[in-house]
């Protein structure tokens, strides 16, 4: 006598147990990533950068700053001339470039000045930074930009979208660990 079902088949009610788990197991973390997005739970709290992460489509023009490079580039803005904040930010800038290492003709650095430099000054950036670049700034398009009108160092991208930003106290070393994460993950520049 022939049962129902042959020897190599299994009954539906079985069958219709595995589909569903095949199902759960390919579309429940779809619909739980979904989930955690939307109403953001379980999303973690650490962070691999150190600066503040601009995410809101800035460019280097919405700071008033005219300037235009294809490499990943260590900005320094400064509105209010180039005071000691400022200077020191140039200088950190250079060195995280030099840090770089292999990876150093990726990156660049510049420095963009709303007020000319003291002569002195100038002439001590065109001596001992020969590759600084120099950029004039728009005081009123980066007051809209950065109302607080302190000196900043931003980490731009080869398109010119503003990346990470600084202030004047910040760490060099957490700036050149951003700046080579940002390398190791870009296909561009």
């Amino acid at each position: 006598m022939h049962s129902a079902y042959a020897l190599n088949e299994a009954p539906p009610r079985r069958g219709r147990l595995q589909l569903l788990l095949i199902l759960l197991v390919v579309i429940g973390p779809m619909v739980l990533a979904t989930a955690m997005y939307q109403w953001r739970f379980w999303v973690p709290d650490g962070r691999n950068y150190h600066g503040e992460l601009l995410g809101d489509g800035q460019s280097r023009a919405s700071l008033g700053v005219q300037g235009d490079d294809r490499h990943w580039q260590l900005l320094v803005t400064a509105p209010q001339g180039c005071a000691e904040d400022c200077r020191q930010l140039v200088y950190l800038a250079r060195q995280i470039n030099i840090g770089l290492g292999r990876d150093a003709d990726r990156g660049s650095h510049a420095l963009a000045s709303a007020q000319p430099l003291d002569e002195e000054y100038a002439s001590r950036l065109r001596r001992e930074y020969p590759q600084l670049q120099r950029y004039p700034l728009d005081p009123q398009r980066y007051r809209q930009a950065q109302p607080d009108g302190a000196a900043q160092l931003w980490i731009v991208d080869p398109h010119g979208n503003l990346v990470l930003r600084y202030g004047a106290g910040a760490n060099g070393k957490s700036i050149l660990n951003d700046l080579r994460l940002l390398l190791k993950i870009s296909r561009i520049g």
